[in-house]
């Protein structure tokens, strides 16, 4: 869901760097060695997922998987998110280098934030991996970040001038299945983290949910 390049109004590329800015040196601070290696990973998971996109106007439609990182990384989703946006504007053009503060904004905050908030949820929860809950948490987490975003990026449009409010409407208009397609794949991928790995999960959360192997993770 990039904004590419000579759209957007210099206020909003501005207001929305210097947030961003401040958002990635928040994410770089909770950085630390243990989870430098998760990160790299949903990186590039982000990175992959992001390379198949369908143009929509002055933006695109593709899988994002910001939730996930969101989840499982916090405020350091920020930088993660920044990389992956950088490395797809200097190999592929996707985006662009003005606007990379504000596609980083408007990708990476609806996933920190929603990400939080899914840690207090799983961590109330008294359910095994494989239960309904779980799956539900996970598609929450994934179409809300989603569909947040889209709304963030339809936002940047309008703010930019009227000439962008038709394409903002379609944006949010063809976000929606896909949408729907990230909440199922982020749901999916919780719960088979939870089953094999849930040493990737936040320590809160997989003690949680996992009572059991606390000793053994």
């Amino acid at each position: 869901m990039h904004i590419v390049d000579g759209v957007l109004g210099a206020p909003v590329v501005i207001g929305a760097s210097m947030l961003a800015v401040a958002g990635v040196a928040r994410g770089l601070s909770a950085l630390d060695t243990e989870s430098i290696p998760r990160a790299g990973l949903l990186t590039a998971v982000f990175f992959i997922a992001s390379l198949i996109h369908v143009p929509v106007g002055p933006s695109s439609a593709h899988l994002m998987l910001t939730g996930l990182m969101g989840l499982l990384l916090g405020w350091a989703a920020f930088p993660a998110i920044l990389v992956g946006l950088l490395l797809q504007a200097a190999f592929f053009g996707f985006g662009g280098l003005t606007v990379i503060g504000v596609n980083s904004l408007n990708l990476a905050l609806p996933a920190v934030v929603i990400g939080l908030l899914a840690h207090r949820l799983l961590m109330r929860l008294d359910a095994s991996p494989r239960s309904a809950t779980v799956l539900v948490a996970g598609f929450l987490v994934g179409a809300l970040s989603f569909g947040v975003s889209a709304v963030a990026v339809a936002g940047a449009l309008a703010l930019s001038g009227s000439e962008f409010l038709v394409a903002a409407k379609l944006i949010l208009i063809v976000q929606i299945p896909v949408m729907l397609v990230e909440g199922a794949i982020t749901a999916a991928t919780l719960r088979l983290l939870l089953t094999v790995r849930p040493e990737l999960l936040p320590v809160v959360v997989h003690a949680r949910l996992l009572p059991a192997e606390r000793t053994t993770v």
